[in-house]
């Protein structure tokens, strides 16, 4: 098969078709996971900021009890963030 112009001309046009569908089909993917992301991230910083305000409430009476309940929701914190990890890879 002889390649000419017309031939070249149509084999460039196909690639720059198929990398314009490439890039816009990611661009979709990544849109989708930004905005889970996003919503994962507002969820916990809202949760976080509860914490926070928490241990501005703390002194020395109260220290202990607050202290403990503080840890128990950043380990749920932590398993919750690794829970969805997981599920993402799956």
């Amino acid at each position: 098969m002889k390649l000419t112009a017309k031939h070249f001309k149509i084999i460039i046009a196909l690639l720059l078709v198929g990398f314009g569908v490439g890039i816009y089909l990611q661009d979709l993917q990544h849109q989708k996971s930004t905005d889970h992301a996003w919503k994962a991230n507002r969820y916990n910083l809202a949760r976080f900021n509860k914490i926070t305000e928490y241990n501005k409430k703390m002194n020395a009476a109260n220290w202990k009890m607050m202290r403990d309940s503080i840890n128990n929701q950043l380990d749920t914190l932590m398993i919750l963030r690794f829970r969805k990890e997981m599920d993402s890879m799956n």
